[in-house]
């Protein structure tokens, strides 16, 4: 792949790992090529990011890498961030087998919108739709992408005009939650001031936005790493090896990347330290 060596460093491979980064359920733009170099965008922002087996590489200009460090919030310290999750044994495996994992910081309307299109849904399928609607209602990007459309572009829109989404009861949801933004009674600035309990009671007063979604939205969206979002496999990994009255608060202030990293684990079906899944 010597035309991928052309590239300005930004981060060490042990610090991001691009395959369980992007395929870890957090974010639904960003697809590899044969090469395993990911394509994707963010803020209207198009990128080409790859790795050898020391360092993560991509096509951005000097100019934006500081953006790009942002997002993939290679600011923090995450083995500083993991300790407490690194003394029960299924806790530890997980970390073990996420590690590399990063907690990408999304622009909020993307997140919003997104796991709206998410709930009771697959991922190839979320894939589609939200392809399906960047390129519908998105500004044109270099290298054939599209940046994700802005809440003011969909909030005069019926749901009619969604159907070749094929999104199905969603389109009312997204369009609900669109018009939110757009006149300001859904403020991200405004929900990132106030205590998250109190941010998280506002973000489900939007049509269509259940426990899970808000806690996705917040955690990916707003980067608020205390919430704890429970899917299908989160369930079953908590019954599996938790006590009924586990709290995950008890977790601390970083209990979202404890998640993650519960999350990827079941999901792979993850085989360390013989905590295959049945």
């Amino acid at each position: 792949m010597p035309e991928l060596k052309t590239g300005a460093p930004l981060a060490r491979a042990v610090e991001l790992d691009l395959k369980k980064t992007f395929e870890c359920g957090q974010c639904f733009r960003w697809d590899a090529d044969e090469n395993g170099a990911y394509s994707g965008a963010a803020c209207g922002k198009p990128l080409r990011i790859w790795a050898d087996a020391e360092n993560v590489y991509c096509d951005a200009p000097e100019s934006a890498l500081p953006f790009w460090r942002t997002y993939f919030d290679l600011g923090a310290d995450y083995d500083k961030n993991a300790r407490p999750f690194t003394g029960p044994e299924y806790l530890r495996a997980c970390y073990e087998f996420g590690k590399g994992i990063r907690i990408l910081r999304q622009e909020p309307w993307e997140a919003l919108a997104s796991f709206i299109i998410s709930q009771c849904n697959n991922i190839p399928r979320i894939k589609k739709i939200i392809s399906a609607l960047c390129a519908a209602f998105g500004e044109a990007l270099p290298g054939g992408m599209f940046a994700f459309p802005p809440a003011e572009r969909l909030a005069p829109l019926a749901p009619g005009d969604l159907a070749p989404l094929k999104s199905g009861y969603r389109a009312a949801y997204i369009l609900n939650a669109a018009r939110a933004v757009a006149d300001g009674s859904l403020n991200f600035n405004a929900l990132r001031a106030l205590p998250p309990e109190e941010a998280f009671l506002q973000v489900r007063q939007i049509r269509g936005v259940g426990d899970k979604v808000a806690n996705c939205f917040m955690l990916y969206g707003l980067h608020s790493l205390d919430r704890f979002p429970v899917d299908v496999w989160m369930k079953r990994a908590l019954a599996r090896h938790f006590p009924k009255d586990f709290d995950p608060k008890n977790l601390g202030p970083c209990a979202g990347l404890a998640q993650q990293y519960i999350f990827y684990y079941a999901r792979s079906g993850g085989r360390n330290n013989g905590f295959a899944r049945a």
